[in-house]
């Protein structure tokens, strides 16, 4: 995939027990104008997540999305998604790439680790994901991410830097200003009162950008 289109609103699905309202909330995301969706699932067993992850494939489709899966290659093939992003301990980032091959997305998190995002590049990722930018719900314990992270990043590193962790639309301009090609965001998207209308706010952020 060519890197422009690594660029704007980065969705991650939340942990929802109901597969449909899942749908219905991704599908708001999409009509929204988000183009870059990953599918996370910490709650649900295999054929669940199967069917999951097929009716997101179905979708992102639709709206000529791209669809990456968190941690689970073998399940990314079995579903023709466009890539994966793994994470610290979530198997060897080359291995992944030749397994992957050279036409699918791979994107890996470095946390607050220029070095760790260095040697992801070095691997082969299309990406690499710094956080937490702010406390987040979803991972309170992680450690933070300054600004100048990302900007030596987007300075200094052949990939688009990935911001994730905290990130609302009140803090977003920001990262994107220290180089941010990519916000990552759950909570405040997909709690959201209306997600497609938050959907399209982060990305007028990149638009003006």
């Amino acid at each position: 995939m060519s890197q422009n289109k690594l660029r704007g609103l980065y969705a991650v699905t939340p942990d929802l027990a109901n597969g449909t309202r899942l749908l219905e909330k991704v599908e708001a995301v999409l009509s929204g104008g988000c183009r870059i969706l990953q599918y996370r699932d910490k709650i649900s067993d295999k054929p669940e997540q199967l069917a999951r992850a097929k009716a997101l494939r179905a979708l992102t489709r639709r709206f000529g999305a791209t669809l990456l899966l968190n941690d689970d290659i073998a399940l990314a093939s079995l579903i023709d998604a466009d890539g994966v992003h793994l994470g610290r301990d979530d198997g060897n980032l080359r291995a992944a790439r030749a397994i992957l091959g050279p036409d699918r997305v791979l994107g890996a998190s470095c946390y607050a680790d220029f070095e760790s995002a260095a040697a992801a590049c070095a691997a082969g990722v299309d990406y690499i994901a710094f956080g937490a930018a702010y406390p987040s719900p979803t991972k309170p314990d992680a450690p933070r991410a300054a600004l100048t992270l990302f900007t030596r990043a987007a300075s200094e590193l052949p990939v688009p830097v990935c911001a994730i962790g905290g990130i609302t639309l009140d803090n977003a301009p920001p990262l994107i200003a220290a180089g941010a090609s990519l916000v990552a965001v759950i909570t405040d998207l997909f709690s959201a009162p209306d997600i497609a209308a938050r959907a399209a706010q982060y990305q007028q952020f990149f638009e003006r950008t």
